[in-house]
């Protein structure tokens, strides 16, 4: 939830993401399918409020959570909801971008969702008091980073450090994407895999696969050193569907 990227490759698409979070919070529950409001989701759960940072449909969509908007804030503490179950909201509505559109996000903590939906990619950011929303080219490459733990000008060098990797890249492989998430370039504060004092790390990574009739969700939990792979036929939706 602090780290995301958008990958296309022909009929392909790949977003992938880092959670950063303190060790002691509880572990989340490998991914699974579930039926939520007569949708078909797979996704990683948090014990703690039932939530997730990232999550895909029976429709080929995904959905994926950072926290803050676009600096960081001061946590109220006391919210309405968890913004991971505000994400789950989202993904499990029949049109999610409407349901973006139409929630009532008063006393929900500022974040990012990146949200692509019927093949067409959607910045969205609530910073507390106003939503805002930003139409992207899905046929272009992406990199997200969490305003709560990067500063404006670490997210500019992760940045410029993305944009060395889609140079080197001719060939974009899921493994690649996921090898370079796992980089820390010998930094450990601002790295793609962080480790502050053991005070806050990258605990897991996350992956979407979209492929035209099948979606798949890789997950690493680096702290139990375990990795999982699940998939799912995808049905096709009409564009109006969103």
């Amino acid at each position: 939830m602090c780290t995301v990227s958008f990958l296309p490759s022909k009929d392909r698409f790949f977003i992938t993401s880092n959670r950063d979070e303190q060790p002691s919070r509880s572990v989340a529950f490998e991914p699974v399918e579930e039926v939520t409001h007569n949708c078909r989701l797979i996704y990683p759960k948090d014990p703690k409020a039932g939530g997730t940072w990232f999550a895909v449909n029976e429709n080929g969509n995904v959905c994926v959570l950072l926290n803050g908007a676009f600096e960081k804030h001061i946590s109220q503490g006391n919210y309405a909801m968890s913004r991971g179950l505000v994400l789950l909201k989202v993904i499990s509505a029949a049109t999610p971008v409407f349901e973006l559109r139409t929630i009532d996000l008063q006393r929900i903590e500022p974040f990012t969702i990146i949200l692509f939906v019927n093949r067409e990619l959607l910045e969205f950011r609530w910073d507390g008091h106003r939503k805002y929303f930003k139409e992207l080219d899905s046929a272009q490459a992406y990199i997200w980073s969490s305003a709560t733990l990067y500063d404006a000008v670490v997210r500019r060098q992760r940045e410029t450090l993305f944009d060395g990797f889609l140079k080197r890249t001719t060939v974009v492989r899921p493994e690649d994407i996921i090898g370079f998430h796992s980089n820390n370039h010998d930094d450990f504060e601002n790295g793609f895999v962080i480790n502050r004092n053991d005070s806050l790390k990258t605990l897991s990574i996350t992956q979407a696969i979209v492929d035209e009739d099948e979606i798949g969700l890789n997950h690493m939990d680096l702290l139990r050193e375990k990795e999982y792979f699940i998939s799912m036929a995808t049905r096709h939706m009409s564009n109006h569907s969103k």
